[in-house]
């Protein structure tokens, strides 16, 4: 099994669009990028910690390979908005990527060097290496699967899902 790790705003919104992925094992949020140790959700909150909500993908490369991964994450979020995704805004929402390795970096900067010719903007998504991975509480994890009835669930992520869903067909 690989492991990705990427941020894209709201870490409920791409852990849910994930789980909807095959080759995806598994999916934690969390934080990374950061300088403090053992941060917490309210702590990254601040957007002082210098940490971005992150997902930590566990994928299976035979069924889905980085590239495929990448093209997803930058799909699902607009690389082009600076440390903000909808009415999330902060350094703790900015596009990212911490890469585990050469190949994760080379592809990485390939595909996205392919894909900026997709936008108006350029796109700010940060690709540095990955360092450490804090795992967020345990009510962030699976939000949407345990919180289906919140209204951010309802007006943020679900459309997001749905639009994915309905994309991939």
């Amino acid at each position: 099994m690989t492991i990705a790790t990427f941020g894209a705003g709201c870490f409920w919104c791409i852990e849910a669009i994930l789980l909807n992925v095959s080759g995806v094992i598994s999916v934690d949020v969390g934080y990374s990028g950061g300088t403090t140790e053992k941060p917490t959700y309210k702590s990254i909150f601040s957007g002082i910690t210098g940490y971005a909500e992150v997902a930590q993908i566990e994928f299976d490369e035979k069924k889905l390979s980085y590239e495929e991964l990448l093209t997803i994450f930058w799909d699902i979020h607009d690389p082009t908005t600076l440390n903000r995704q909808g009415n999330d805004i902060g350094t703790q929402y900015r596009s990212c990527i911490f890469y585990h390795n050469k190949n994760q970096l080379d592809a990485a900067q390939k595909i996205k060097n392919k894909i900026q010719v997709n936008y108006n903007n350029e796109i700010v998504t940060e690709i540095l290496p990955f360092e450490k991975f804090y795992i967020a509480e345990d009510y962030h994890q699976n939000y949407f699967n345990n919180n289906k009835n919140q209204p951010y669930c309802n007006f943020v992520i679900k459309p997001k899902i749905d639009k994915f869903l309905n994309e991939k067909k």
